[in-house]
């Protein structure tokens, strides 16, 4: 298999295991990683998606230029064969965490930033290394990078393709946190652990308030936020939350 999908109690753990060629994303490994996505979405019992690369040099260096680039001329004329992620065409509000051990570049940094939170190795490397192939990043790069580092750091990162380490990332926002090599995973899976003890509908509600108002104007982004947050107080897990403050106890939400 080129996509290891794994469930860990709350936890979905995706795992791209093409380490003999970094991980690259191919054909194969798209429609894995669709198949696994649209599974976690609509499974209840799982909360939070840790994504990251086998092996200890890459998360993901890109595209499989063999295939990929053939299958993406295919798809130019059939755009139905792309099978949709959160890369591109499929909404998930589920929270989702990249555990990057390795380079990320071209897709793989696009896969990251289809994430919500990043956590880096040390040895992580950042790149978009499209426009020296004459080609620009399409899964998301242009689009996602400028609003997470803002427009000056995303131009200088896709006009020269240069790559940056683990502590520019770190200093531009694009990475949450920084940590040794071996400690990658374990702290994305604690990471996750600790959104599991919140409510999950509400993490669900909070993520797609915040995608949804991105461009809106503040009384359309109000009225929105309003709309999405409303519905929870009529969910068990409100209820819950409320008795288990009041009880000074521990929440158990059961996504409900």
């Amino acid at each position: 298999m080129e996509l290891l999908y794994e469930k860990k109690e709350h936890i979905a753990l995706f795992t791209l295991n093409r380490p003999e060629v970094f991980n690259a994303l191919s054909p194969e490994l798209f429609k894995q990683l669709h198949e696994a996505f649209e599974d976690f979405a609509q499974d209840p019992e799982l909360w939070v998606g840790v994504i990251t690369g086998a092996g200890e040099k890459a998360f993901c260096a890109g595209a499989d230029i063999k295939t990929w680039l053939p299958f993406v001329k295919e798809c130019r004329e059939k755009p139905w064969l792309l099978p949709t992620t959160p890369l591109r065409g499929m909404e998930l509000d589920k929270p989702m965490i990249a555990a990057i051990n390795g380079v990320a570049m071209g897709g793989g940094l696009e896969t990251a930033l289809s994430c919500d939170l990043r956590i880096a190795s040390e040895k992580s490397r950042f790149a978009f290394p499209e426009a020296r192939l004459g080609i620009l990043p399409r899964l998301g790069g242009t689009v996602r990078l400028p609003r997470l580092v803002g427009s000056a750091f995303a131009a200088q990162m896709m006009f020269t393709g240069k790559p940056i380490d683990a502590q520019k990332a770190l200093a531009i926002g694009l990475v949450n946190q920084v940590v040794p090599p071996d400690e990658v995973l374990d702290t994305a899976m604690a990471l996750a652990q600790d959104i599991c003890q919140c409510a999950p509908l509400a993490v669900q509600a909070i993520k797609k308030s915040m995608r949804r108002t991105e461009g809106m104007s503040m009384d359309e982004a109000l009225w929105c936020e309003n709309a999405l947050g409303m519905p929870l107080y009529d969910t068990e897990d409100y209820g819950e939350g409320r008795k288990a403050f009041v009880e000074k106890r521990p929440p158990k939400f059961q996504a409900k």
